[in-house]
């Protein structure tokens, strides 16, 4: 299939072919036609599925469709749970939308509301914005969305997961009753499907890929290791395997912060990126690590969530997440778009519930490996069973949990085959 099979007038397909895309994933060719029928769209798709374009593309057809109409009216909310995602979501609209002549503005806190405040003024077909930021535009009369066309709400189990349902139904007021809503979310969860209720009418529902499951091209690694050598063992494998680009996920800001600074000690160029950051830094940041001036990013769930960072060859959690499936959201910044990727999680003994859980979560034992001269005292006891779970893939086959003999394996050696693909440490 091609975009143009989908319906997609020349200005589109020409921002597409600059763009340097050829044929629609997945999602992107099951969502374009829903958004263009006009019927509000439930959509699950894994993280770095192109699920953006899913949308952004068919609502800029829309808005072509129906020609250029009241320039000062915003026509479509998108709404982001952070701000690195609604500037990603609004990179995008100005990407696809170039040859169109549409106006987009994406509002966030952690800045100075004047400059967004210019733009909304100037005239605004496409607005992105995180709840609180618009909320308080709203209450200040500078957003009116009485005349909105479509809402889009993305990233919706995120939403929820960071306390953002009583903003978003203060945002449904705001809204007219007659409008096309689009929900994007990794998961229909039971309080997904519960959101959706209060805010679809009869929706198309589309899912690419079983709920949690793990990407597919993304090989997974647990190195077991003492906690307080963790931060040596992170510096061992970035030095020893020249790993140039590194995004590291930190269960807290406090450790975010730490394991940054000693990496920079160690010297290997590291920053932090988490909520209590300002936004002028955060942008810092991941300009730095996009560009290879920062070596490695350490980051919260939070922040890196939505991050759409290309060709990201590796990725450590330096913690484990304690909901299972956040490790899906965290491993999927890796092997985007079809390219391949590697996960590895540093994981002490008492972290060994968070391992159970992502492991039923994804059905799936990850190998384990030991790195020589990190093997722990306190060793990692065994993977618990994985019982049977109705979102497992029908016929996917678990892992082989890994097995500590007497005498302990080189750090190049797995414990089971698959470990074997992981790139062998410089001696």
């Amino acid at each position: 299939m091609t975009f143009d099979e989908l319906g997609l007038s020349a200005p589109l397909l020409r921002a597409i072919e600059e763009k340097g895309y050829s044929e629609p994933s997945s999602i992107q060719a099951a969502a374009i036609p829903a958004v263009l029928s006009g019927r509000d769209l439930m959509a699950a798709a894994q993280t770095g599925t192109g699920k953006t374009a899913g949308f952004t593309l068919p609502i800029l057809e829309s808005l072509h469709a129906k020609g250029v109409a009241h320039p000062r009216r915003i026509r479509v909310l998108v709404l982001t749970p952070t701000r690195e995602l609604a500037a990603q979501v609004a990179e995008s609209i100005v990407t696809y939308g170039a040859h169109l002549p549409f106006q987009s503005a994406v509002i966030f806190g952690g800045v100075k509301s004047s400059p967004q405040i210019i733009a909304l003024r100037a005239g605004v077909d496409i607005l992105v914005a995180t709840p609180g930021r618009l909320l308080d535009l709203c209450q200040q009369g500078e957003v009116k969305l009485s005349k909105l066309e479509v809402f889009v709400l993305d990233e919706a189990d995120r939403m929820l997961d960071m306390g953002f349902i009583h903003d978003i139904r203060r945002i449904l007021r705001l809204l007219p009753r007659r409008r096309q809503n689009l929900m994007f979310s990794a998961t229909f969860a039971s309080e997904i499907r519960g959101l959706a209720k209060t805010i679809m009418s009869n929706p198309l529902e589309v899912s690419v890929s079983a709920p949690n499951t793990t990407a597919e091209k993304v090989k997974q690694w647990v190195y077991p290791v003492d906690k307080i050598r963790k931060s040596a063992l992170l510096r061992e494998l970035i030095v020893q395997n020249d790993w140039q680009q590194v995004l590291v996920f930190s269960r807290t800001k406090h450790g975010a912060n730490r394991l940054s600074a000693y990496l920079e000690k160690a010297g290997v160029n590291a920053s932090a990126i988490h909520g209590n950051k300002s936004q002028g830094a955060r942008t810092k940041a991941l300009s730095g690590f996009k560009s290879g001036k920062i070596r490695v990013l350490v980051a919260t769930d939070i922040a890196a969530r939505g991050l759409d960072i290309a060709q990201l060859p590796q990725v450590v959690n330096f913690d484990l997440p304690n909901v299972p499936e956040d490790y899906v959201h965290r491993i999927g910044r890796t092997g985007r778009a079809g390219a391949s990727g590697r996960a590895f999680s540093l994981v002490s003994a008492d972290e060994i519930k968070q391992l159970n859980d992502i492991e039923q979560v994804i059905q799936r034992h990850i190998v384990r490996e030991y790195v020589d001269g990190f093997e722990p005292d306190h060793e990692v006891p065994a993977s618990a069973p994985l019982r049977k779970s109705r979102a497992s893939a029908k016929g996917t086959p678990g892992g082989v949990r890994g097995r500590r003999n007497e005498k302990r394996a080189p750090a190049s050696r797995g414990r089971s085959g698959e470990g074997n693909n992981r790139p062998k440490q410089k001696k």
